[in-house]
């Protein structure tokens, strides 16, 4: 174990994590970011982002993020490809485990963000930024006046389905029984809308267009008859949720029914309702609403704020 205790340690190096390494690190905090298991977060799978400020012709993602890494490095930021495996936030300071390493810290803050749920198909993830999104917000545009499909039949698929009417000439939702997890609400607005049509007991059994880097269809199964055709579709939007990262703090911080981390005033961490002193998290991990690059960078920059605060109440 070592006897170093850090200032600052953020959990995770996408938008939201980087932007809050640039600040503690301009604050002379020398952050540790731990990189996890998806270093860079969904921007780094992701192609062209033409929605964050000051990129008039848009930034490849992989790009943007690269670059928010240099600038954090270039204030002292250290990263490292780690991956935590466990924390104690009961005791001070916090203890977190890496690999065999235990790493001590003053305060911590969790920008592990949520990974999307994805079919689990080869062909799909070859896909992923090729015609194949996560991100209706992200990547509707693209779609424009194109045939399009969503896979889903909750909320989430709902909500994809109706914005991406704006730009799609035709929506397919796909869901795989004849039931909907979605409220009444929304599933009746989707019905009404003349862009939608509904394929129930229906699966993706492949995506193609796997050689050629650009979606051409999709395989299907409908499960009740049997029967097997491939839909022309130019784009799959995936409406089945995300996963938020944070399985790692059950029961030491609240969590909310969904898993996602509870947080007070966009940034508070807290338990059993008390906020929690020296923790904070930002972006996808907490934000189930947004969850868009420059919503994340905004609470990485509040969390780091915020832990300036709080270090120099501490006489740091």
């Amino acid at each position: 174990m070592s006897e170093i205790v850090r200032d600052t340690v953020i959990l995770g190096s996408g938008c939201s994590g980087l932007t809050a390494a640039i600040y503690a690190a301009r604050a002379n905090l020398k952050p540790l970011v731990l990189e996890g298991h998806e270093p860079g977060g969904q921007l780094s799978i992701t192609t062209l982002v033409e929605n964050f400020p000051g990129w008039p012709e848009g930034v490849q993602g992989p790009e943007l993020i690269e670059n928010m890494k240099k600038q954090a490095t270039r204030f002292g930021a250290e990263l490292k490809m780690a991956h935590l495996t466990s924390a104690n936030l009961l005791t001070s300071p916090f203890e977190l485990q890496v690999g065999k390493d235990i790493i001590k810290t003053r305060t911590l803050i969790i920008a592990s963000g949520a990974s999307a749920r994805w079919l689990g198909l080869p062909s799909e993830k070859a896909l992923v930024g090729f015609g194949v999104s996560s991100c209706a917000t992200c990547d509707g545009f693209f779609a424009s006046g194109k045939e399009i499909a969503v896979i889903g039949g909750g909320d989430s698929a709902m909500e994809e389905a109706l914005f991406l009417t704006r730009f799609a000439s035709k929506v397919t939702l796909i869901n795989r029984s004849e039931n909907f997890k979605a409220s009444r609400i929304m599933l009746e607005r989707a019905i009404a809308h003349p862009q939608i049509e509904f394929l129930h007991n229906t699966v993706v059994e492949e995506c193609l267009g796997v050689e050629e880097k650009d979606l051409k269809g999709l395989k299907l199964h409908n499960t009740k008859t049997d029967e097997r055709w491939t839909l022309p579709v130019q784009f799959m939007f995936l409406g089945i949720g995300h996963e938020p990262n944070a399985t790692m703090f059950s029961g030491q911080i609240d969590l909310d029914a969904d898993g996602y981390v509870k947080t007070e005033h966009n940034v508070f961490t807290t338990r059993q309702g008390v906020q929690l002193h020296g923790v904070y998290a930002c972006g996808d991990v907490q934000d189930r609403r947004y969850r868009q690059a420059i919503t994340a960078a905004g609470t990485g920059c509040m969390a780091a704020l915020e832990v300036e605060k709080y270090l120099e109440e501490l006489g740091r």
